[in-house]
């Protein structure tokens, strides 16, 4: 899981606003995952459910702008939830429906890429960055 926080926070960090189409990601029903009994949340629960929402805002945002070839955020949280939510698809409900709000909440208020839509793209980056940092550091082995 740290791995995977880390090279999202890569990821977050260095890159330029905009990023090329993707949509927001679909939710799946894995048979081998409704079979597993439900574990307790992780204590760093609610910042991983803000980062989620983070990453699809800046996927929206990134569609909007149209940047071509910088990394996909649709991936970077596909890998999120590969390495989190094994055996927990409620969980993994609760993270892609925070990354499905986090874009749909950009669809709402930006049609076009403006000043002030690279700005929030920015600042949600900086911000994910800062969340991953806090788990890496607090909860990382």
């Amino acid at each position: 899981m740290m791995r995977r926080l880390l090279l999202i926070l890569a990821l977050l960090m260095p890159l330029p606003p905009a990023f090329g189409p993707q949509h927001a990601v679909a939710q799946e029903n894995n048979e081998a995952e409704t079979a597993a009994p439900k574990l307790p949340p992780p204590p760093y629960e609610a910042r991983l459910l803000r980062l989620a929402e983070i990453l699809g805002s800046i996927q929206y945002l990134r569609n909007l702008c149209n940047s071509e070839g910088e990394p996909g955020w649709r991936e970077s949280m596909q890998a999120l939830l590969d390495s989190e939510t094994v055996g927990e698809p409620d969980r993994r409900a609760q993270l892609t429906a925070g990354y499905n709000r986090g874009f749909r909440a950009f669809a709402s208020v930006y049609t076009t890429c403006t000043a002030s839509a690279l700005v929030a793209e920015e600042r949600y980056r900086h911000e994910g960055a800062t969340l991953i940092a806090e788990i890496v550091a607090r909860y990382g082995n």
